[in-house]
């Protein structure tokens, strides 16, 4: 088998935003990604915004110089994320695209629009079929169907459930419509907290099954009827849906894979990604707090496998702290999305290494 180009540039946050914008220019092009952007050709460049209070995320004038090398291929590119499975700052588009626009992600810095990819409330999905272990077909947000070239662009922290995040979780949990991320998450149904319902029935009005309905002065969710699109998760006003989240984290990171390899199904060669090791943090953007990092900044990473990828960005962090830092700080083998991730056919965790 043969291994998987990774390049590598050292960087540190203190370099300020126009070395790091000219850096991440650099080992984009290295790539030598841009013969798959045509003219007219919808770039979706896909990134986690941060979280209300978050300070780790990428910074956006880092793209900076990376958007313009794209535009002059094409003027049709866009910033993308898909709505959180929680309620929260980035539950619905209007609050998702407002928060980009405070973080900084706003068409008068950066040259291009934020377009939030799985519609108002998450609803815009379609499915494709992989037949995989643990998913047959996977959930994904409706625009990535839609768009002609993808550049995932991740913030490598750990994590709570899968260790670390970085490519691999970017493109299947952060592609994922909100179907697909509870898909992930959970291997039952929601459930309605009678102590919080006020029967206002604005989850009956949602549920495409009708599958909920009133019992004992509550709403009630009926199982049998339930697919598990999370709707109701999102629309109640009280907070009273609630979801009970996996703690087999062997299984999600399985499944996270599996929806990884739908996105690349989806892109085929015109998939690229590029992971941040700045501001390395022991939990990930979705925390609303300014989280400080555990280590030393290292650089920025890019390659055409994301299992390549993720699998050079773990081994470095590691190797920095002579230990696994990761496992001894999330208490995950982190190990299980990267062998499981190359079992299926999303990439190779042989690289070589190429420092810029």
């Amino acid at each position: 088998m043969t291994s998987s180009n990774v390049f590598l540039i050292p960087a540190r946050e203190d370099e300020g935003t126009r070395r790091l914008s000219e850096k991440t220019k650099k080992i984009f092009q290295r790539l030598n990604f841009t013969e798959h952007i045509e003219k007219n050709s919808f770039v979706a460049l896909k990134i986690h915004f941060g979280e209300k209070g978050n300070k780790g995320h990428i910074k956006p004038l880092w793209l900076l110089d990376t958007i313009n090398v794209i535009k002059s291929r094409s003027n049709r590119v866009f910033l993308t994320d898909t709505n959180t499975l929680y309620v929260g700052h980035r539950s619905n588009a209007v609050d998702h695209t407002m928060l980009a626009h405070g973080h900084g992600f706003d068409a008068r810095k950066l040259g291009i629009p934020v377009v939030i990819a799985d519609g108002l409330i998450g609803r815009n999905s379609d499915e494709l079929s992989i037949n995989k272990q643990r998913i047959k077909a996977a959930r994904i947000a409706s625009l990535f169907f839609d768009s002609d070239v993808l550049l995932c662009l991740s913030h490598f922290t750990g994590h709570m459930l899968t260790g670390f995040g970085a490519a691999i979780k970017n493109l299947g949990m952060g592609c994922a419509s909100r179907a697909g991320k509870l898909d992930q998450h959970s291997d039952v149904h929601p459930k309605v907290n009678p102590k919080y319902c006020n029967l206002c029935q604005t989850c009956f009005d949602f549920c495409p099954e009708q599958a909920i309905k009133e019992k004992e002065g509550s709403a009630f969710i009926e199982s049998e009827k339930c697919i598990g699109c999370g709707e109701c998760l999102v629309v109640c006003p009280n907070g009273a849906v609630k979801m009970t989240w996996d703690s087999d984290k062997i299984r999600i990171q399985e499944k996270m894979a599996e929806y990884a390899y739908a996105v690349s199904r989806i892109f085929g060669q015109k998939m690229a990604c590029i992971n941040f090791l700045i501001h390395i943090t022991k939990d990930c953007d979705c925390m609303c707090k300014g989280a400080s990092p555990f280590m030393d900044d290292i650089g920025i990473l890019a390659s055409l496998d994301p299992v390549a990828l993720d699998q050079a960005s773990v081994d470095i962090v590691n190797e920095r702290n002579g230990k696994d830092i990761i496992t001894e700080k999330t208490g995950v083998d982190w190990s299980v999305q990267l062998e499981h991730g190359e079992k299926i056919g999303l990439g190779r965790r042989e690289y070589r290494l190429i420092e810029i």
